[in-house]
């Protein structure tokens, strides 16, 4: 297959149902960001118990990584997302019916299923549909876009919480999925020259052998672990704890706590076409774009924590800007994964990178949950500011960890790449929009 050289107003098309989804996607990812108080209400539940429905949910959704990315290359994007957008929409409905915990782990489960067969679908789109050159920055645009959900999850999703309802405001949610489908039926292709794009089957032995082969390479150990350094923090924040964190461990209003994630979201989409630029101008550098965000995210955190008392409010949008740089920051990770691996492998070499950031948000997510409880014992929503830095302080450990494997891979991953060939790649793809 011929990379294309020119965007047409097809590929356009394309490119924005698979937005449109991812964008759904997300929305339903965070739903729960602002429901967490009253979960612990509806549900009669501790911190902990609350941390599990964002931890199975980042549990499925890392886990099905690998597979869904092994689904893509053998039956194309379009049915895969199809089966995501159903799934989504269906478990979106079972949570707003949901009346007990075991039945909401359940849909909450399923709504991790479909959502991690959204993103890879996507960047296997951009991959197929655009010139090599604008790759990097089309996928930073999907990312950025993608979290205008978001934005829906933060602002909206609280008000229909307190005027609608736990049910209707969830159900509304879940209806978003239909229309969605019949779009997907009528404009989604695999490929400017085939509706269905099908690999070819894969025994056990070929599967263990390209994604063996996938993980062999440097690079893709590098986009795991750029993956796994950068998202963790604006995940948890996003998906469960920012909202509690600001209102108990800070003493913000309901309202600033929603503006700060807000801003959050705001400061990914600000963040991730310039750095889209940034990585087709300057594809050697990646690695040290990902070490200079990650090391001002480390510093943010680390003057909200040891501020005397509690933190001002301008250090707090500080602090959210510069957490949310790291949602596009993650996606240099699949960058280094698509320079380093052939088409046929392009999916699963994105799920094994996929997993990086959402296993340490996974890992983040439970911990901040247990050191809560062990912090403010007897009650499962009166956090201290004091347990919040304890458990905010977690996040050092896993930074270590990703820094020291970052650095490691990148030494490695430029023992085996050619500088001028890579850079190569941005001087000579063709710049026609």
């Amino acid at each position: 297959m011929n990379q294309p050289t020119t965007i047409t107003p097809r590929a356009w098309s394309v490119w924005l149902v698979g937005l449109l989804i991812y964008f759904v996607a997300v929305f339903h990812r965070s739903s729960l960001a602002v429901a967490g108080l009253a979960a612990t209400e509806r549900f009669d539940i501790s911190a902990a118990q609350l941390a599990t429905f964002t931890m199975l949910q980042l549990l499925v959704y890392a886990g099905m990584q690998i597979p869904v990315g092994l689904l893509v290359d053998r039956f194309g994007s379009r049915s895969v997302l199809l089966c995501g957008l159903t799934l989504m929409t269906l478990a979106q409905g079972g949570f707003a019916l949901a009346d007990s915990y075991p039945a909401a782990l359940v849909a909450r489960v399923f709504v991790g299923m479909g959502d991690a067969m959204t993103f890879i679908c996507v960047l296997r789109l951009v991959a197929t549909w655009f010139p090599t050159r604008r790759i990097p920055f089309f996928t930073q645009l999907t990312g950025t876009l993608g979290q205008l959900g978001a934005v829906l999850a933060a602002v909206p999703m609280t008000w229909a919480l307190g005027h609608l309802g736990w049910t209707k405001a969830y159900l509304v949610a879940a209806s978003l999925g239909l229309a969605l489908a019949v779009v997907v039926l009528l404009v989604l292709h695999d490929t400017p020259s085939q509706r269905h794009l099908r690999g070819p089957a894969m025994s056990f032995p070929a599967v263990r052998h390209s994604l063996a082969s996938s993980w062999a390479h440097p690079g893709t150990r590098l986009g795991f672990w750029m993956h796994f350094s950068t998202q963790f923090s604006a995940t948890a924040l996003s998906l469960l704890w920012g909202y509690p964190f600001f209102v108990k461990g800070e003493h913000q209003s309901s309202a600033t706590a929603g503006a700060l994630l807000t801003v959050m979201v705001l400061a990914v989409m600000a963040a991730g076409p310039t750095l889209g630029w940034l990585v087709g101008a300057h594809p050697w550098h990646r690695s040290t774009m990902v070490l200079t965000i990650v090391a001002a995210i480390v510093t943010a955190w680390t003057v909200v924590l040891a501020w005397p008392g509690h933190a001002p409010t301008w250090m707090l949008f500080v602090l959210v800007v510069v957490v949310g740089i790291g949602g596009p920051a993650s996606m240099i990770g699949f960058d280094v994964g698509r320079t380093s691996n052939p088409n046929e492998r392009l999916a699963s070499a994105s799920g094994i990178i996929n997993q990086g950031g959402f296993a340490a948000s996974l890992v983040l997510v439970i911990v901040i949950g247990l050191v809560l409880d062990w912090r403010t014992p007897g009650s499962s929503t009166d956090y201290t500011p004091s347990a919040f830095r304890w458990a905010m302080s977690t996040q050092y450990v896993i930074w270590a960890i990703g820094l020291v494997q970052v650095v490691r891979y990148r030494v490695k991953t430029r023992r085996v790449v050619d500088r001028d060939e890579l850079e190569g790649i941005a001087v000579r793809s063709s710049p026609a929009v």
